[in-house]
């Protein structure tokens, strides 16, 4: 544990000298392919660095926040657009924003509505999330004994829970010291009421934050041209699903460090084809006037993410035991925290 936390020390200490360069260095160089190619180094040096952690969550994250948001946003940053040209006057916004899967929100035009993203969630919620993952945790070790189905539901709430509740860990400190509106990574998945809705306004949002710019909005613009706005919108979203599940099965390498079998590829090609099919669906059955009650349409997408997560979004890491070593680390912080608070304590105390 010492040896990871001694490793992780030092790759974030070159991530943040690495945007410090991007501030005060790319950011005068003139926007477009000069600029590009004068953070290229930065691109590869984010791509190399997941590799020198062990852990999965610490290499997970890690992976995840640089390869994953971080290269999108620089990428974007290069031609002077996304969430760093905002941040820009201020370097530990900057590095914050680059580094982190958080983005500053933006105010709603006076004539837009608030949507469900930007209501106060309870901190009562909150409290029970952790409540349930701790649960989950610990309902791991008698998995042999449990239903197929319900261990299914157990590693999608795993998933979902795991993920958000670290983002709000992370994204929590960053408000509370700048003190600025950070815009919510999860809203409520689990209340979806189709692929769209899952995929676009709940799961994940750091995600579909940065992919809108840089894969959604520039392929539905270049493909309007030739095939009509609405197959360039069906070509756009399938692109943004093909490129996260190639940004997926490189999260799984830097994971497992096992080359790709392609799973999880086929899993965001398969709900990009299904989103594009609900999306004509629905654009059909509204024309009629026919629409699901949510009380049926949001169980079905439940089940349905569910049930193509269990066939193709969890098997390598199953097969992997990235969920057996997941688990051992919460232990192993566990004894790390206790093994070391006293000792720093009794120092403090000297």
């Amino acid at each position: 544990m010492d040896g990871e936390i001694e490793s992780f020390i030092k790759v974030w200490i070159t991530v943040i000298t690495c945007l410090c360069y991007c501030y005060y260095i790319a950011s005068k160089i003139p926007k477009g392919l000069l600029r590009l190619l004068s953070i290229l180094p930065v691109l590869y040096l984010f791509f190399i660095l997941p590799l020198k952690l062990s852990s999965s969550h610490l290499c997970g994250l890690t992976s995840f926040f640089l390869v994953w948001l971080g290269t999108f946003k620089l990428l974007l940053f290069s031609f002077n657009q996304g969430p760093l040209v905002l941040s820009q006057p201020n370097i530990v916004h900057f590095i914050s924003i680059a580094s982190l899967p958080i983005n500053l929100k933006q105010e709603d035009p006076p004539t837009q509505k608030a949507t469900t993203t930007n209501l106060e969630k309870p901190k009562w919620l909150l409290l029970l999330k952790v409540l349930i993952l701790a649960m989950i945790v610990r309902v791991h070790d008698y998995k042999e004994n449990l239903h197929p189905l319900f261990i299914i539901v157990l590693y999608c709430c795993h998933m979902y829970l795991g993920t958000e509740l670290v983002l709000v860990l992370i994204a929590s400190p960053v408000r509370t010291v700048f003190g600025f509106e950070i815009e919510p990574q999860f809203n409520e998945p689990y209340l979806s009421t189709s692929l769209q809705d899952f995929w676009g306004r709940r799961w994940n949002l750091a995600v579909t934050r940065i992919l809108h710019p840089t894969v959604y909005s520039p392929i539905r613009r270049m493909s309007t041209r030739f095939v009509g706005p609405l197959c360039a919108t069906s070509a756009a979203v399938l692109t943004a699903f093909l490129v996260s599940g190639l940004m997926h099965e490189l999260m799984y390498y830097y994971i497992t460090r096992v080359p790709p079998t392609w799973e999880v590829m086929c899993f965001f090609v398969l709900h990009g084809v299904c989103t594009v099919a609900e999306v004509a669906v629905k654009r059909v059955m509204l024309h009629r006037g026919w629409q699901l009650h949510r009380a049926v349409s949001g169980p079905l997408v439940m089940a349905f993410v569910a049930v193509t997560g269990m066939w193709l979004f969890f098997p390598q890491l199953l097969r992997n035991g990235v969920d057996r070593k997941a688990i051992g680390e919460y232990a192993i912080l566990i004894h790390f925290v206790k093994s070391t608070l006293p000792l720093s304590l009794l120092d403090s105390s000297k």
